[in-house]
């Protein structure tokens, strides 16, 4: 397959590319009002609430999710692909229109405002905690099965054959020798009633599914033709930078004479909360913020010590709930002295390359945005408060995310440059800095936990097992916030064992507000895996037996994760993790996929960890693109050993101190180690992977160096001062 660059239309925003036609997404094709449908333009016909065909033959699915380096583009569109019966050369993605048919089934928000039922729904278009294969396979492949009856039957009507006689494939509708293609059909099309209930293929019937087809955003971002939320250039368009008070504080002073005279400002812009700088380019708004040297006073917070002897007072003396519980664990523990141990995980920063970025412009009463990210409805509804316009008022056009870590689920500078658009009168693109981008991240959440088990007699299993966690809501406190409710509690129901122990009781100690949270890549499931593989290990080693055998004695019940951690074994040459080994095993079930992971590594002679060779057996059901699945295994694997191994942020005054990102001591390509990712095939629903292999890395990496150096880690980021 041959990349063919399309046609650049004047008004296109930002140019995709793909396999043959690709990504075109136009101002034109953008849709303005909530509700309202897929809208074709010339020589387009619009099949279904997902669908339209164009005259040429090319097929344009409306995404409903953000592209954040996942491949969510290519997936959903070889599910469309090879439902339809379509070639991979004919797809094209849009982002799909501002409506509660696009909403992500999988996102729960408790207590989301009464507003209409449609507004209500169109909210919740959250790409976020690896749902967007699980929520819209089924709907998608819906959707390509309606139009693919359509298409029959306008053939069959030109024809006048009946329409059970005729299949699609390779983009034509075929009867016997006759062969019509989709684009010359998909005027009659659209004239059909679409079918009430439709048939699907057989799953892996279709030509497409499973294929590992070339992404579809791949040739755009490597030549450069995709454009981010930086790339957004507007007729009359100034630039702006910004620093921001800590939470609750205030700006107090500035140099206000000196900034202005820099070559290339046009104006400092005052909040009680911040400081702005335009200028012609955003280095000259940059330089001149830097001249100014803002102050800020806030109420002050607590900083990383004061952090941990909170966390740590909460789980020793804190009232607890009872999250989950199965059997009887008081009865169970009752005159025995289970094994126990404390594990503790600090604050997690993003690592994103992007920084926070949108633009913004009034045109009469209208107000268009332009912004990576993964909640468009909140942003554009943020917009919308700020500008103090109605929602219909505002266009949201949500960028491609320039950052896995899930950062952009809250687009902090969406607001900041509606009011800067406002208040200079002409369109704005604010870029926040990376120092103060960092200093006002939303943290993955700091967790403490105790962990009990009493091993069963005869110690081969256990019996009993409790979780005493304290933590503060990750996702499901950023959720929340962005829909203006009451703040949840956290859900830690990613800490129940995925083992048939028959007496568990899982409690949870809500933190209190120490520093600001948010949604980090893999959520809450990474840090109960981190706690859970460790100390599954740790009691296997008390009682002197294999890990791995230790583990599938109790997955009787789970054959599907037993499978993942033996294949992932058998591929790494599992040596049983005795004394003087340099391997550790993990395994978990999350996000509806299983994962068994061997991880090989050892502490070099400058006492880092240095990590040898990781292999991972995954059984994440239907697979859609295998090499989607492996690239985000492995980047999953990469980004879960960054926030293993580099030290945890200074906390000062509840805010993350700066720090750059060439001085975090990021892994370059040279100490990557040799990654290994085995699917398991399965026909069960898809499950999702993004967050997948972060529920695994820092245990079995806990495991391996337990093993050989035998240095048990129960802190991340690891310290091997400490340890």
């Amino acid at each position: 397959m041959k990349f063919r660059s399309p046609d650049i239309d004047r008004r296109t925003l930002f140019i995709g590319g793909g396999l043959g036609v690709g990504l075109v997404v136009a101002l034109a094709a953008w849709p303005r009002v909530v509700g309202g449908g897929l809208r074709a333009r010339d020589r387009e016909a619009v099949l279904g609430p997902f669908l339209k065909v164009a005259s040429s033959g090319r097929i344009t699915l409306a995404v409903p999710q953000a592209e954040t380096g996942q491949g969510i583009w290519t997936g959903l569109a070889q599910i469309v692909a090879d439902e339809l019966g379509a070639r991979w050369e004919q797809m094209a993605v849009e982002p799909a229109p501002s409506s509660p048919l696009y909403a992500n089934p999988l996102i729960d928000i408790p207590g989301l405002k009464p507003w209409t039922v449609r507004e209500t729904r169109a909210r919740l278009r959250v790409t976020a905690g690896s749902t967007s294969i699980r929520a819209f396979e089924a709907p998608l492949r819906t959707a390509a099965a309606m139009a693919r009856v359509m298409l029959i039957a306008a053939a069959a009507e030109k024809w006048n054959v009946p329409a059970a006689e005729c299949d699609t494939a390779d983009g034509d509708v075929i009867h016997e020798s006759k062969r019509l293609g989709f684009g010359a059909l998909a005027g009659d099309a659209a004239g059909k009633r679409a079918p009430e209930v439709v048939t699907l293929r057989a799953a892996g019937t279709g030509k497409l599914a499973g294929q590992p087809l070339p992404r579809l955003d791949l040739p755009p971002k490597s030549d450069g033709s995709l454009r981010f939320a930086a790339d957004i250039r507007l007729p009359g368009m100034v630039f702006a930078s910004l620093r921001m008070a800590p939470p609750g504080g205030r700006l107090t002073g500035f140099a206000n004479a000196p900034a202005r005279r820099v070559p290339g400002v046009r104006d400092l812009v005052v909040t009680d909360r911040w400081l702005a700088a335009i200028g012609d380019t955003w280095t000259a708004a940059e330089r001149a913020l830097a001249i100014a040297s803002p102050r800020f006073t806030g109420p002050g917070g607590a900083d990383s010590p004061a952090i941990a002897a909170q966390l740590n007072r909460a789980l020793d003396a804190g009232e607890a709930a009872t999250a989950f519980e199965r059997g009887d664990y008081a009865s169970a523990v009752a005159n025995t002295r289970p094994l126990v141990a404390n594990y503790s995980i600090a604050p997690g920063q993003h690592f994103g390359l992007e920084p926070l970025c949108a633009t913004a412009r009034f045109t009469g009463d209208r107000l268009e945005v332009w912004a990576p990210s993964q909640a468009s409805e909140f942003a554009r509804a943020a917009a919308a408060a700020e500008a103090k316009l109605p929602l219909g008022q505002v266009v949201l056009y949500p960028m491609a995310v320039g950052s896995d870590s899930g950062r952009a689920l809250e687009a902090d500078a969406v607001p900041i440059a509606v009011s800067l658009a406002r208040r200079v009168g002409r369109p704005v693109q604010l870029t926040i800095p990376a120092s103060a981008g960092t200093n006002h991240d939303r943290l993955r959440p700091p967790l403490v936990a105790r962990l009990a088990a009493l091993p069963a007699p005869g110690g081969g299993t256990i019996a009993a097992w409790n979780a005493r966690i304290v933590t503060s809501p990750g996702l499901e406190g950023a959720l929340a916030r962005l829909a203006s409710t009451s703040t949840p509690v956290s859900d830690v129901s990613g800490a129940i064992p995925p083992y048939g122990i028959p007496a568990i009781r899982i409690d949870r100690i809500d933190a209190p507000p120490l520093t600001r949270t948010g949604y980090l890549r893999g959520g809450f499931p990474s840090l109960a895996g981190f706690v859970t593989e460790s100390f599954i290990d740790e009691v296997a080693r008390a009682l002197g037996a294999e890990p791995l055998a230790f583990r599938i004695g109790m997955l009787g019940g789970n054959v599907r994760l037993a499978k993942a951690i033996m294949t992932a074994c058998a591929i790494g040459q599992w040596d049983g993790g005795g004394s003087g080994s340099t391997m550790g095993i993990a395994c978990a079930s999350a996000f509806g996929s299983h994962i068994g992971l061997l991880a090989q590594a050892h502490i070099g002679p400058d006492q880092r960890i240095v990590v040898d060779r990781l292999v991972a057996a995954v059984d994440c059901g239907r697979v859609v693109n295998p090499d989607l699945v492996r690239q985000q295994i492995e980047g999953g694997l990469l980004s879960a050993l960054q926030q293993a191994t580099i030290p945890a942020p200074e906390i000062l005054a509840a805010m993350p101190r700066s720090r750059p990102l060439r001085s975090l001591g990021l892994n370059r390509l040279a100490a990557t180690p040799k990654i290994e990712v085995e699917l398991i095939p399965s026909t069960d629903a898809p499950g999702g992977v993004s967050g997948l292999a972060s529920t695994v890395l820092a245990a079995s990496l806990a495991n391996a160096l337990a093993a050989g150096p035998g240095r048990r880690l129960r802190t991340l980021p690891f310290d091997l001062r400490s340890a």
